[in-house]
């Protein structure tokens, strides 16, 4: 997430129209898109959505395709070895505020989530992202979890999401996670509750101290954490995520730079890390 107060994406026409522009650069970038092509794509004339893409991403389509080129990734990940050293040099252990200070975490076993009754009450709603839309699982804590909609559809989401929370009572109410969905996309302070065995909740913090707009592989990820042969395990923690885009799982990545293991897809998960390497690019403007 971005300290970067982007306008709001929104159900709205535009919100949709820039959301279908995203896609479509992403599906499309190594073809090299023109300015009209893409704007074709959104219903709007090529000045209007040069226009409104910048006012929503940050900045230019053309800017935004070179974000999503593979050598930029590359070059992401051999700089990421330092930069994750560092964030964990000043990280917080334990409840902290991370991304900007912009997320507070609390993690909590599975015997501690069910004791406290952290996830005994939880509602769920549908919002618009910039990455089209998302499911959001919440308490009167925080958020539980996050995720883009499954092929299978809205309901096959639900039910996957949902059995990595645990028995509760689910309410299906848009109006009481959209503020929530607000706060993910469009900044402002977001509590996130996590649930898990030890060492998912360990990995998962490795996760959050990922700096924006930086990468790290899963063999650097697991080497931080001080479980330098244990990367199959982080992978796999890492796959069982439930709060995508907040807890940056699309963050990490093969030691090649490939843009693979995404339960949403590598579609989303390359536009994502061009999104965020375009807010530190607007923020270092």
């Amino acid at each position: 997430m971005s300290a970067i107060h982007r306008e709001e994406i929104s159900d709205g026409a535009d919100g949709q129209r820039i959301t279908r522009a995203i896609e479509y650069l992403t599906e499309n970038f190594e073809l090299q898109p023109s300015l009209d092509e893409a704007a074709q794509v959104a219903g709007l004339s090529s000045l209007h959505f040069q226009r409104l893409f910048t006012r929503y991403v940050g900045i230019s389509p053309k800017k935004f395709i070179q974000h999503l080129a593979l050598k930029r990734t590359k070059e992401s990940l051999a700089r990421s070895a330092s930069a994750l050293d560092a964030a964990y040099v000043t990280g917080l252990s334990g409840p902290g505020r991370l991304h900007n200070l912009f997320v507070v975490h609390e993690s909590l076993t599975l015997g501690e989530w069910k004791a406290r009754g952290a996830g005994k009450d939880l509602a769920h709603g549908w919002h618009p992202s910039p990455f089209g839309d998302c499911l959001i699982v919440a308490s009167e804590r925080g958020v539980c979890g996050l995720a883009f909609e499954l092929e299978e559809g809205r309901d096959a989401t639900v039910e996957n999401l949902f059995t990595s929370l645990g028995d509760a009572r689910r309410k299906e109410d848009a109006s009481l996670t959209k503020r929530y969905a607000n706060l993910a996309f469009d900044g402002g302070e977001l509590k996130v509750i996590l649930r898990g065995t030890p060492f998912q909740l360990k990995v998962w913090e490795g996760l959050l101290r990922i700096p924006p707009g930086t990468v790290a592989s899963y063999e650097g990820l697991a080497r931080t954490l001080g479980r330098p042969t244990a990367t199959r395990a982080v992978a796999g923690a890492i796959a069982r995520n439930p709060v995508s885009w907040l807890v940056p799982c699309h963050r990490v990545l093969r030691g090649t730079g490939a843009i693979t293991g995404y339960r949403w897809g590598p579609i989303k998960k390359r536009s994502m890390l061009a999104y965020e390497a375009a807010a530190q690019e607007e923020a270092a403007a």
